[in-house]
Protein backbone atom coordinates (compact mmCIF):
# COMPACT_ATOMS: atom_id res chain seq x y z
CA UNK A 1 0.00 0.00 0.00
CA UNK A 2 1.03 3.29 -0.26
CA UNK A 3 0.58 6.21 2.22
CA UNK A 4 -2.31 7.96 0.21
CA UNK A 5 -4.16 4.66 0.55
CA UNK A 6 -3.56 4.24 4.04
CA UNK A 7 -4.14 7.72 4.89
CA UNK A 8 -7.53 7.53 2.94
CA UNK A 9 -7.98 4.10 5.09
CA UNK A 10 -7.23 5.61 8.03
CA UNK A 11 -9.44 8.82 7.80
CA UNK A 12 -12.34 7.09 6.74
CA UNK A 13 -12.14 4.38 9.74
CA UNK A 14 -11.50 7.64 12.35
CA UNK A 15 -14.37 9.35 10.71
CA UNK A 16 -16.69 6.38 10.99
CA UNK A 17 -15.95 6.09 14.97
CA UNK A 18 -17.21 9.68 15.45
CA UNK A 19 -13.56 10.93 15.92
CA UNK A 20 -13.48 14.98 14.82
CA UNK A 21 -10.74 16.24 12.54
CA UNK A 22 -10.38 12.82 11.42
CA UNK A 23 -8.50 14.08 8.26
CA UNK A 24 -5.89 15.78 10.40
CA UNK A 25 -5.45 12.84 12.89
CA UNK A 26 -4.80 10.35 9.78
CA UNK A 27 -2.14 12.88 8.99
CA UNK A 28 -0.48 13.23 12.32
CA UNK A 29 -0.58 9.41 12.83
CA UNK A 30 0.86 8.26 9.80
CA UNK A 31 3.86 11.28 9.83
CA UNK A 32 4.25 9.56 13.29
CA UNK A 33 4.63 6.00 12.66
CA UNK A 34 6.34 6.53 9.22
CA UNK A 35 8.90 9.27 10.88
CA UNK A 36 8.10 11.88 8.52
CA UNK A 37 7.13 15.55 8.95
CA UNK A 38 4.08 16.86 7.10
CA UNK A 39 5.66 18.25 3.67
CA UNK A 40 7.54 15.19 3.31
CA UNK A 41 4.14 12.26 3.71
CA UNK A 42 2.92 14.62 0.84
CA UNK A 43 5.87 14.04 -1.11
CA UNK A 44 5.88 10.42 -0.76
CA UNK A 45 1.83 9.78 -1.06
CA UNK A 46 2.50 7.39 -3.84
CA UNK A 47 5.52 5.54 -2.57
CA UNK A 48 5.30 1.92 -1.78
CA UNK A 49 5.12 1.08 2.27
CA UNK A 50 6.42 -2.53 3.28
CA UNK A 51 4.50 -4.35 5.70
CA UNK A 52 6.50 -3.49 8.52
CA UNK A 53 5.55 0.15 8.12
CA UNK A 54 2.25 -0.58 7.23
CA UNK A 55 1.97 -2.81 10.44
CA UNK A 56 3.11 0.22 12.11
CA UNK A 57 0.13 2.58 10.84
CA UNK A 58 -2.44 0.01 11.27
CA UNK A 59 -1.36 0.01 15.42
CA UNK A 60 -1.27 3.63 15.98
CA UNK A 61 -4.85 4.06 13.75
CA UNK A 62 -6.43 1.03 16.31
CA UNK A 63 -5.15 2.76 19.39
CA UNK A 64 -6.84 6.23 17.66
CA UNK A 65 -9.66 3.97 17.53
CA UNK A 66 -9.90 2.85 21.11
CA UNK A 67 -10.25 6.89 21.80
CA UNK A 68 -6.01 7.23 23.26
CA UNK A 69 -5.53 11.11 22.77
CA UNK A 70 -3.30 11.35 19.60
CA UNK A 71 -1.29 13.89 21.42
CA UNK A 72 -0.53 10.71 23.88
CA UNK A 73 0.13 8.22 21.17
CA UNK A 74 2.86 10.22 19.43
CA UNK A 75 4.14 12.02 22.86
CA UNK A 76 3.66 15.58 20.99
CA UNK A 77 1.44 18.48 21.35
CA UNK A 78 1.78 21.82 20.04
CA UNK A 79 1.58 25.05 22.48
CA UNK A 80 1.91 28.37 21.83
CA UNK A 81 4.38 27.72 19.10
CA UNK A 82 6.45 25.09 21.08
CA UNK A 83 6.50 21.54 20.36
CA UNK A 84 6.20 19.97 23.92
CA UNK A 85 6.18 16.26 25.47
CA UNK A 86 3.01 14.90 26.29
CA UNK A 87 2.59 11.81 28.68
CA UNK A 88 -0.78 10.30 30.72
CA UNK A 89 1.09 11.83 33.27
CA UNK A 90 -0.24 15.43 33.03
CA UNK A 91 -3.19 17.10 31.15
CA UNK A 92 -2.92 17.32 27.13
CA UNK A 93 -2.52 21.51 26.87
CA UNK A 94 -5.47 23.09 25.19
CA UNK A 95 -5.71 25.98 22.79
CA UNK A 96 -8.18 27.63 25.00
CA UNK A 97 -5.16 28.08 27.59
CA UNK A 98 -3.01 30.21 25.69
CA UNK A 99 -5.03 33.50 26.44
CA UNK A 100 -3.89 32.96 29.62
CA UNK A 101 0.04 32.95 28.55
CA UNK A 102 -0.98 35.91 25.80
CA UNK A 103 -2.62 37.86 29.47
CA UNK A 104 0.32 36.55 31.28
CA UNK A 105 2.93 37.96 28.88
CA UNK A 106 1.39 40.89 28.16
CA UNK A 107 1.88 41.70 32.09
CA UNK A 108 5.48 41.37 32.30
CA UNK A 109 6.03 43.52 29.54
CA UNK A 110 4.50 46.50 31.05
CA UNK A 111 7.35 45.19 33.77
CA UNK A 112 9.96 46.15 31.44
CA UNK A 113 12.08 49.19 32.13
CA UNK A 114 10.88 52.40 30.57
CA UNK A 115 7.19 51.01 30.51
CA UNK A 116 6.91 51.82 33.79
CA UNK A 117 7.41 55.01 36.44
CA UNK A 118 10.55 53.25 38.55
CA UNK A 119 12.95 54.20 41.41
CA UNK A 120 16.38 54.40 39.70
CA UNK A 121 18.26 51.50 39.71
CA UNK A 122 17.81 47.99 38.32
CA UNK A 123 14.61 46.53 37.92
CA UNK A 124 14.03 43.31 40.13
CA UNK A 125 12.86 39.82 37.86
CA UNK A 126 9.27 39.41 37.84
CA UNK A 127 8.26 36.74 40.21
CA UNK A 128 6.35 34.60 38.77
CA UNK A 129 4.16 30.57 39.77
CA UNK A 130 2.42 28.50 37.22
CA UNK A 131 0.52 26.57 39.74
CA UNK A 132 -0.44 23.29 38.78
CA UNK A 133 1.80 23.39 35.67
CA UNK A 134 0.88 19.80 34.40
CA UNK A 135 3.71 18.98 31.53
CA UNK A 136 4.77 22.98 31.78
CA UNK A 137 3.38 23.97 28.81
CA UNK A 138 2.32 27.56 30.70
CA UNK A 139 5.29 27.88 32.67
CA UNK A 140 7.90 27.04 29.38
CA UNK A 141 5.56 29.28 27.27
CA UNK A 142 5.99 32.10 29.02
CA UNK A 143 9.87 31.61 29.86
CA UNK A 144 10.82 31.63 26.31
CA UNK A 145 9.00 34.83 25.50
CA UNK A 146 9.46 36.80 28.67
CA UNK A 147 13.53 36.14 29.43
CA UNK A 148 13.69 38.42 32.52
CA UNK A 149 11.35 36.35 34.21
CA UNK A 150 11.90 34.12 37.30
CA UNK A 151 8.92 30.86 37.19
CA UNK A 152 8.52 28.55 39.78
CA UNK A 153 6.09 25.93 38.40
CA UNK A 154 4.32 23.57 40.97
CA UNK A 155 2.24 20.75 40.76
CA UNK A 156 1.05 17.62 43.14
CA UNK A 157 2.31 14.92 40.41
CA UNK A 158 5.93 14.34 41.04
CA UNK A 159 5.55 12.74 37.50
CA UNK A 160 4.33 15.68 35.67
CA UNK A 161 7.03 17.55 37.36
CA UNK A 162 9.32 15.11 35.77
CA UNK A 163 7.77 15.91 32.18
CA UNK A 164 7.50 19.47 32.72
CA UNK A 165 11.13 20.05 33.86
CA UNK A 166 12.14 17.92 30.34
CA UNK A 167 9.84 20.17 28.29
CA UNK A 168 11.38 23.28 30.17
CA UNK A 169 15.11 21.63 29.25
CA UNK A 170 14.06 20.94 25.46
CA UNK A 171 13.34 24.30 25.08
CA UNK A 172 16.46 25.41 27.38
CA UNK A 173 14.46 27.25 29.97
CA UNK A 174 14.77 25.07 33.21
CA UNK A 175 17.37 27.56 34.43
CA UNK A 176 15.02 30.38 34.98
CA UNK A 177 12.11 28.16 36.49
CA UNK A 178 12.29 26.47 39.95
CA UNK A 179 9.93 23.31 40.28
CA UNK A 180 8.05 21.86 43.44
CA UNK A 181 6.05 19.41 44.38
CA UNK A 182 2.77 20.50 46.67
CA UNK A 183 -0.64 21.87 46.68
CA UNK A 184 -1.06 25.15 45.52
CA UNK A 185 0.19 27.94 46.75
CA UNK A 186 1.35 25.65 50.17
CA UNK A 187 5.44 24.90 50.21
CA UNK A 188 6.42 27.96 48.37
CA UNK A 189 7.74 31.40 49.97
CA UNK A 190 7.65 35.15 49.45
CA UNK A 191 5.33 36.74 47.71
CA UNK A 192 4.48 37.07 43.49
CA UNK A 193 4.34 39.32 40.85
CA UNK A 194 2.20 37.03 38.69
CA UNK A 195 0.39 33.91 39.93
CA UNK A 196 -1.32 31.82 36.66
CA UNK A 197 -3.29 28.43 37.03
CA UNK A 198 -5.17 26.18 35.19
CA UNK A 199 -6.51 24.14 37.91
CA UNK A 200 -8.89 21.14 37.68
CA UNK A 201 -12.32 22.80 37.47
CA UNK A 202 -14.61 20.38 35.74
CA UNK A 203 -17.40 19.69 38.44
CA UNK A 204 -18.96 15.73 39.04
CA UNK A 205 -22.19 15.91 36.82
CA UNK A 206 -19.77 17.17 33.72
CA UNK A 207 -17.25 14.75 34.49
CA UNK A 208 -18.83 11.67 34.01
CA UNK A 209 -20.01 12.63 30.58
CA UNK A 210 -16.57 13.38 29.18
CA UNK A 211 -15.65 11.93 25.67
CA UNK A 212 -13.62 8.63 26.60
CA UNK A 213 -10.10 10.35 25.24
CA UNK A 214 -10.38 12.63 28.46
CA UNK A 215 -11.97 10.49 31.10
CA UNK A 216 -10.16 7.31 30.59
CA UNK A 217 -6.89 8.46 29.04
CA UNK A 218 -5.87 11.84 30.41
CA UNK A 219 -5.54 11.96 34.39
CA UNK A 220 -8.45 12.40 36.77
CA UNK A 221 -6.30 14.73 39.34
CA UNK A 222 -6.21 17.27 36.70
CA UNK A 223 -9.52 17.84 36.03
CA UNK A 224 -12.11 16.59 38.30
CA UNK A 225 -12.73 19.39 40.57
CA UNK A 226 -15.44 18.36 42.96
CA UNK A 227 -19.10 19.26 43.08
CA UNK A 228 -18.85 22.82 41.82
CA UNK A 229 -15.60 22.60 40.27
CA UNK A 230 -14.21 25.88 41.59
CA UNK A 231 -12.85 24.91 44.78
CA UNK A 232 -9.16 24.79 44.54
CA UNK A 233 -9.90 28.02 42.70
CA UNK A 234 -11.32 29.66 45.48
CA UNK A 235 -8.49 28.11 47.25
CA UNK A 236 -5.60 29.25 45.59
CA UNK A 237 -7.69 33.02 45.93
CA UNK A 238 -7.52 32.82 49.60
CA UNK A 239 -4.09 31.71 49.31
CA UNK A 240 -2.67 34.04 47.29
CA UNK A 241 -4.39 36.95 49.73
CA UNK A 242 -1.37 37.43 51.76
CA UNK A 243 0.82 36.22 48.14
CA UNK A 244 0.34 38.41 45.59
CA UNK A 245 2.55 41.26 45.35
CA UNK A 246 1.34 45.31 45.24
CA UNK A 247 0.42 45.86 41.58
CA UNK A 248 0.42 42.10 41.08
CA UNK A 249 -1.45 39.75 38.95
CA UNK A 250 -3.59 36.89 38.74
CA UNK A 251 -5.00 34.75 36.10
CA UNK A 252 -7.13 31.45 36.83
CA UNK A 253 -8.59 29.24 33.91
CA UNK A 254 -11.99 28.22 34.44
CA UNK A 255 -15.70 26.42 32.90
CA UNK A 256 -17.56 29.09 31.05
CA UNK A 257 -20.18 28.78 33.87
CA UNK A 258 -18.14 29.44 36.68
CA UNK A 259 -17.20 33.75 35.98
CA UNK A 260 -19.61 35.09 38.51
CA UNK A 261 -19.18 32.70 41.49
CA UNK A 262 -15.21 33.09 41.22
CA UNK A 263 -15.40 36.80 40.84
CA UNK A 264 -17.47 36.99 44.05
CA UNK A 265 -14.70 34.68 45.42
CA UNK A 266 -12.14 36.81 44.28
CA UNK A 267 -13.94 39.87 45.77
CA UNK A 268 -13.94 38.30 49.08
CA UNK A 269 -10.24 37.79 49.27
CA UNK A 270 -9.45 40.97 46.76
CA UNK A 271 -11.48 43.64 48.63
CA UNK A 272 -9.38 46.89 46.81
CA UNK A 273 -8.36 44.69 43.53
CA UNK A 274 -9.79 45.12 39.56
CA UNK A 275 -11.25 41.85 38.96
CA UNK A 276 -12.55 40.62 35.26
CA UNK A 277 -13.47 37.70 33.50
CA UNK A 278 -11.75 37.54 30.31
CA UNK A 279 -13.63 35.22 27.42
CA UNK A 280 -12.05 32.86 25.10
CA UNK A 281 -12.23 33.09 21.08
CA UNK A 282 -15.47 31.48 21.36
CA UNK A 283 -17.00 34.22 23.38
CA UNK A 284 -17.57 32.23 26.39
CA UNK A 285 -16.06 33.42 29.94
CA UNK A 286 -12.88 31.40 30.25
CA UNK A 287 -10.46 33.35 32.66
CA UNK A 288 -10.54 35.42 35.99
CA UNK A 289 -8.27 38.14 36.30
CA UNK A 290 -7.34 39.85 39.34
CA UNK A 291 -5.17 42.70 39.73
CA UNK A 292 -4.26 44.43 43.13
CA UNK A 293 -2.93 48.10 43.74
Amino acid sequence: MTPAELLHHAEARLRAAGIDDARLEAEVLLCHALGLTREALFVRLHDSLDAEAQASCESLVRRRLAHEPAAYITGHKEFYGLDLACAPAALIPRPETELLVDEALAYLQAQEPGTRNQEPGPLPSPRVVDVGTGNGAIAVAIAVHAPEARIVAIDTSRAALRLARQNAEAHGVAGRIDFFQGELLGPLRGAFDLVVANLPYVPTRLYEKLPPEIREHEPEHALHAGHRGTALIEALLAQARTRLAPGGLLLAEHAWNQGRRLREAARASFPDATIETKRDLAGRERMLVVRTT
